[in-house]
């Protein structure tokens, strides 16, 4: 996923950045609404912008540029007044943010805002079907059982559909999700059982970088 961030506090921007590709997210970072105008069309599946901007506002370039592009925007601003975020979210922003913020929150709405623009939450790759609601993994039209953490390593294979998930970023979210020690061969050794289960080659390796599921 692409998306591009207007924001002019350099600090702010890299954390931001450093975050979300830790989460396989591309980021084009641009300080000024000149800039931004050059990089509106570059095919960004959500923008994030801050309202205060060297040589303008974010507000007229949301309404004067972004939303006839229809691009899902998330105003994030140090502007927390009820005045501000009434105003963001009626000129048709998809979320505003309010400075100082949680990385990890920013991430869930981007992810939440990605999730609402599929026309289906249901996504098909050969034969195997993952229902992002459920959380349930079919073949053809039979349940596949999963343990809890093959589960969630699916559900990130398939919120990533179409593109790599680093070996890395797997070790780090299985840190997180059991708070165990784990390895490179935790992966290797998760990933065979569910391949076994699927019976399916779905998942495709990309070597020495990661694995992606590629949607039909």
């Amino acid at each position: 996923m692409k998306i591009l961030l207007i924001e002019d506090n350099d600090q702010i921007a890299e954390g931001i950045s450093y975050f979300f590709n830790k989460n396989n997210f591309i980021v084009d970072i641009v300080d000024t609404y000149q800039k931004a105008l050059t990089k509106l069309n570059d095919n960004y599946d959500v923008i994030i912008l801050d309202v205060s901007l060297p040589d303008g506002n974010g507000f007229a370039l949301y309404e004067d540029k972004i939303k006839d592009l229809k691009i899902p925007a998330v105003f994030l601003t140090a502007l927390d007044d009820e005045e501000n975020i009434v105003k963001g979210l009626s000129l048709g922003a998809e979320d505003y943010v309010t400075k100082p913020f949680s990385s990890k929150e920013l991430l869930a709405r981007v992810n939440n805002i990605i999730m609402r623009k599929r026309k289906t939450k249901i996504i098909k790759a050969k034969d195997i079907t993952f229902d992002l609601d459920k959380m349930a993994l079919y073949k053809k039209d039979k349940e596949i059982n999963l343990s809890s953490i093959e589960r969630q390593i699916i559900e990130l294979l398939f919120l990533n559909v179409n593109k790599v998930v680093k070996r890395e970023t797997i070790l780090d979210k299985i840190w997180e999700w059991t708070g165990n020690d784990v390895d490179d061969h935790t992966i290797t050794v998760y990933l065979k059982r569910i391949r076994e289960k699927l019976g399916s080659d779905i998942i495709i390796t990309i070597k020495g970088v990661g694995y992606r599921i590629d949607e039909e």
